[in-house]
């Protein structure tokens, strides 16, 4: 198939806070390719409004909002790609970008795996050693308050995944050889050979809740995670238990959440993703002195960034190509 031609292709870049901004060679690349355009919308818009304001945009490098629904598709023109500068794709149709002809991609898993789970460490070590309360201390002229941030120690410690696919897996590498942790894992799409083989023991969500002293998520929602921890999983865990969270906010019920706050269940809580995020300043979380939020930086490395933004140009070069993009969620389309 012959490229298509350069004037007939408009490239969209939505609410991505990253893509362009640190590397320009990835600017430059598509500038070679078409007309380029940056949009901010808000991160609820979806369907027919979206698609009006992306008309003409053959190809869009989607963020996790706006909201690609069924809507979108059937009142957007011809859109060629959608390229998510990251791993997941929740807030897009898959069903209806295939009926569209839209192919969708996604960075390959690995690009983020280091960055993700260096963070979700960065996030524990923080919690458990009251790293943020301390620094408060300090900055108050609180020093003398030190004999009160007592922490706890990693080692020796049950940490129990949730998700142990290319992040988990890796944040499990790094606590059982790093910090001498017993590793257990939950994951329905592995098999039991699979996890042992990535260095857990495979064990029922229960028997996780039931027995970890840290407990790290780093599952995708679906229908089936979606608030994967509510009351009665906080009813299970240990009282005292420290939760990391740099996969979705919709993983964890915000209610449930706070009120296992309150009652002591959760002794600390480090999370790099909020359901309903952005968040401000005046989110019930933020009110919790064992809590450290994160504004979703968790790939936020330049490695990792710089990895993402090659993953998503080559995409865009190749559809403009006639070629097939990789990485491509909905397979039926590869020719």
């Amino acid at each position: 198939m012959k490229g298509r031609d350069k004037m007939t292709i408009k490239i969209a870049i939505v609410n991505s806070s990253s893509f362009g901004k640190y590397f320009p060679s990835h600017m430059d690349r598509l500038k070679k390719l078409g007309e380029v355009d940056r949009f901010e919308f808000s991160k609820d818009i979806r369907g027919k409004e979206l698609a009006e304001k992306l008309m003409g945009y053959s190809i869009i490098i989607a963020s996790v909002t706006a909201q690609y629904d069924r809507e979108f598709f059937e009142k957007k023109d011809k859109t060629l790609l959608i390229a998510r500068h990251g791993i997941g794709y929740n807030n897009i149709d898959i069903g209806a970008a295939t009926e569209k002809g839209t192919f969708v991609t996604i960075v390959d898993a690995i690009v983020e795996r280091e960055a993700v789970a260096e963070n979700a460490i960065a996030l524990l070590t923080s919690v458990i050693r009251q790293v943020g309360l301390a620094w408060r201390k300090v900055r108050e002229g609180k020093w003398e308050e030190r004999a009160k941030l007592i922490g706890y120690e990693i080692k020796g410690k049950t940490v129990g995944i949730i998700g142990f696919g290319n992040i988990g897996s890796r944040v499990g590498e790094i606590l059982k050889y790093g910090f001498n942790t017993k590793l257990i894992a939950y994951d329905p799409y592995l098999s039991s050979e699979e996890i042992i083989k990535r260095g857990a023991e495979p064990v029922s969500l229960e028997e996780l809740l039931k027995n970890s002293d840290i407990i790290s998520l780093n599952a995708f929602v679906d229908e089936n995670s979606y608030h994967i921890l509510s009351d009665k999983e906080f009813s299970l865990m240990k009282k005292g238990v420290f939760i990391v969270n740099t996969a979705r906010g919709e993983l964890i019920d915000e209610k449930s959440l706070i009120k296992a706050l309150d009652e002591g269940i959760v002794a600390g809580l480090g999370i790099d993703v909020v359901e309903g995020e952005p968040i401000d300043q005046h989110h019930p979380l933020l009110a919790y002195k064992n809590v450290i939020i994160t504004p979703h930086i968790s790939a936020y490395t330049y490695e990792c960034l710089s990895g993402m933004g090659d993953k998503v140009v080559s995409d865009v070069e190749k559809v403009v190509k006639g070629e097939n993009p990789d990485n491509v969620v909905n397979k039926e389309l590869l020719k």
